[in-house]
């Protein structure tokens, strides 16, 4: 039990710190494509060259963090072999084709292009090298998609058949149209733009509240990276919202938890607050919103929701006693917090978009000043948002399959689990010390002039 409580620490550790790199890089990539773009298309020779610069500028960043990201996304490849090897057993003929794919069709189209994009501004024509980048971007996210296959089969798997103790593939093309999918990259992709457009817009407003020289020519990424964070906002809300909905069908005992709803409930109340007790399996106090959960979730017979204590005992009958209740204080809370941050999130980029447009935008120095010290904001609604896909599934790895008790690696002790994970997290937290500088020192250094209109 320790080496596997320790494992999954170890797990989530290493796999939120990567996470913290991976929604900027999908966000980011697109930005800058766009950015660069408006840079080949210009008709504005004054603006041309600040333009340019803007594109380098940024493109800097997102080297910076496409770095980090494939540094700490190597280690999680080998957590499956290490910590979790009963799991790469009954999985890898599954799980291995989309990782397969990934570094394939992704991962080396992104990042040779990447190198040609740095290396090839005096080498390539303006539309070439634009080119370029938009091959990153859309690399960056098709890599984005291979994961989530194999993370949407761990969550509703379809496609395959048991086989000797281990799942084997047995339509790849059901594997791939899994509606699970559908949902999680979709909303992944949209929360990138939402980041991405968050970090352009902190950095943009340091540059104009303290960067005089470069104050007329980071306006323009200031407007955009408002429009791009509140469209990434608007459409990861979206489709949040109906991946709930197909919760209800593909894992209800998650969505039950995310509401922290006990009980079977006809209309089911939106919880505001609940103080949840999980030995008595009730909330003691909430604060809810009558019917709202039923309305949010309308494909739900008559309004029913069904509660975790029914679920509970139904798969009792289907897989054997044990609690298939997932963490549902960390769960709901999680949820909450993402919800309501993503929607402070949306007013401060609507309200940065509106003001950002005016010519006197560095007079408004507090909202300027604050920005910035927001940005962990979404980085925590990520997080948040990890917790609650990655969490609320529990007890089980692969959902209706394979319990994560028994996915654990059956020689490994706790003594061993420590040793690495003091190990990553050490080097984990040098490497972020060493790319927070590098990029703070880029960002001040840095001067984008221009003396035009925007």
């Amino acid at each position: 039990m320790e080496a596997m409580f320790l494992s999954r620490w170890q797990f989530a550790i290493t796999t939120v710190y990567h996470f913290l790199f991976v929604p900027v890089t999908l966000g980011l990539s697109v930005f800058v494509a766009l950015l660069e773009t408006c840079y080949v298309r210009t008709k504005k020779p004054e603006w041309k060259g600040a333009c340019k610069k803007l594109v380098q500028f940024f493109g800097a960043l997102f080297v910076i963090n496409f770095s980090m990201g494939v540094v700490t996304g190597i280690v999680q490849e080998f957590h499956f072999g290490m910590n979790w090897s009963e799991y790469a057993r009954f999985m890898g003929d599954i799980f291995g084709a989309p990782l397969a794919l990934e570094a394939l069709t992704a991962f080396f189209l992104e990042s040779t292009m990447l190198g040609v994009w740095i290396f090839g501004w005096n080498r390539l024509s303006e539309k070439a090298h634009c080119l370029t980048i938009w091959l990153v971007a859309i690399a960056s996210n098709l890599s984005a998609f291979w994961i989530l296959v194999a993370n949407s089969f761990m969550q509703h798997p379809v496609g395959y058949v048991l086989n000797n103790g281990r799942a084997e593939m047995q339509d790849f093309f059901a594997l791939l149209t899994n509606h699970y999918v559908l949902g999680e990259y979709t909303h992944t992709f949209f929360a990138g733009w939402a980041t991405a457009g968050f970090v352009v817009v902190a950095v943009s407003a340091w540059k104009v509240l303290h960067d005089e020289k470069s104050r007329n020519a980071f306006r323009q990424p200031l407007k955009g990276g408002a429009l791009f964070m509140l469209i990434g906002l608007l459409c990861s809300a979206g489709t949040g919202h109906f991946h709930a909905q197909y919760l209800e069908q593909a894992n209800p005992m998650k969505l039950a938890a995310m509401e922290a709803l006990w009980e079977d409930e006809d209309p089911a109340p939106f919880a505001v607050y609940a103080n949840i007790n999980e030995k008595t399996h009730k909330n003691d106090s909430e604060l809810t919103i009558p019917g709202l959960f039923s309305f949010m979730v309308y494909n739900t017979p008559n309004g029913e929701v069904r509660g975790m204590n029914s679920l509970q005992a139904d798969y009792e009958k289907q897989y054997g006693n044990g609690d298939y209740r997932p963490d549902v204080t960390g769960t709901f809370w999680s949820f909450r917090i993402m919800v309501g941050f993503a929607g402070l999130m949306m007013l401060l980029a609507l309200v940065t978009y509106v003001l950002a447009r005016k010519e006197d935008i560095h007079k408004h120095s507090t909202l300027l000043g604050l920005i910035p010290w927001l940005l962990p904001i979404v980085y925590i609604v990520n997080s948040c948002g990890w917790y609650v896909a990655e969490a609320g599934r529990q007890p089980w790895i692969v959902v209706g399959l394979q319990k994560t008790a028994d996915a654990v690696s059956p020689n490994l002790t706790g003594g061993d689990v420590w040793l690495t994970m003091i190990g990553f997290t050490v080097v984990y937290l040098v490497l972020a010390i060493i790319a927070l500088k590098l990029a703070f020192h880029f960002i001040r250094k840095n001067h984008v002039s221009y003396e035009g209109r925007n």
